[in-house]
């Protein structure tokens, strides 16, 4: 994860409030539990996009220990969010998505190897059958990267860097095992042995990020791709989901066993009648998700 130094150059002397526009969330959940300060959020919009917002621009949104406690807290309010279809998470200002872990922070309290719910990994330590969607809108470096890496698809500011640089600062990144899933195996090692990042185009070329579009446009970008899914039989997009990581496990014949078992409910559902008949009567389809 990253130094303090590159987050407080990442921030910039000054950040633009990085909540989400008019296509936005309406809504903010709260952590009275805790009465702390907020450093990650959870909104949802009246059209089922939920956002989660890394708030920590004057560093960088580095994930101290606030941050990684809240991170967990906003996942869980999406998870149970029957009303939201799909996240996307971002950062807070146009200068960073998330700069990682805090090393400042490490260093006080000589963190050796971070243990399992050091962050929320999803589908490892965080099951989620929901679509996420990482909008990078800055640097991305470290536990950002893995952000990144973990949401289902990733739309990115031309701006948007992406690095793993552990490894100039004598840290780990087993967390990266899945990367040579998402990009050519010569390009992970490339990033992980040199820890210099790359830039979004880059990025896109290689297949870790669906879009790139300019900085002005990113929340648009992301609401749109929302909204596509969102519109879509949440059962079929959840099995759709599930599908890729079983064949990601699996062999070849064994990942069309299990993709026949995860649809088979989605054939058996009345979304699946609905579908049909929606478009025999040419209107849009009344989803029930069942």
């Amino acid at each position: 994860m990253s130094t303090h130094r590159e987050q407080a150059a990442a921030a910039g002397a000054s950040e633009q409030d990085g909540r989400p526009g008019t296509a936005g969330p309406d809504r903010a959940a709260g952590f009275t539990e805790d009465e702390e300060p907020l450093a990650v959020r959870y909104e949802r919009g009246p059209d089922g996009i939920g956002w989660l917002t890394i708030d920590r621009p004057e560093a960088a949104n580095a994930l101290d220990a606030r941050a990684r406690r809240q991170l967990w807290h906003a996942l869980e309010r999406f998870r149970d969010d029957e009303a939201a279809a799909v996240l996307v998470m971002t950062g807070a200002g146009d200068k960073a998505f998330c700069a990682g872990g805090d090393l400042k922070e490490m260093a006080t309290t000589e963190l050796r190897v971070p243990p399992p719910d050091f962050l929320p990994y999803l589908n490892r330590t965080f099951p989620l059958d929901k679509p996420v969607i990482a909008a990078v809108n800055g640097v991305a470096l470290g536990g950002g990267f893995l952000l990144a890496q973990m949401a289902d698809l990733c739309v990115a500011a031309e701006h948007a860097t992406f690095g793993i640089t552990e490894a100039k600062w004598g840290r780990g990144a087993p967390w990266a095992a899945p990367l040579p899933w998402l990009i050519p195996p010569r390009i992970a090692l490339e990033m992980l042995m040199t820890g210099e990042p790359i830039p979004a185009a880059r990025a896109h070329e290689l297949g870790l990020v669906n879009s790139v579009v300019p900085a002005d446009r990113l929340r648009a970008t992301a609401v749109t791709l929302a909204a596509r899914i969102a519109a879509n039989a949440p059962l079929s997009v959840r099995a759709s989901k599930a599908m890729v990581y079983a064949a990601a496990e699996r062999g070849w014949r064994e990942a069309l066993d299990e993709a026949d078992r995860i649809f088979e409910p989605v054939y058996l559902s009345d979304d699946a009648q609905e579908g049909p008949r929606a478009f025999r009567e040419r209107r849009a389809p009344r989803w029930t998700g069942s």
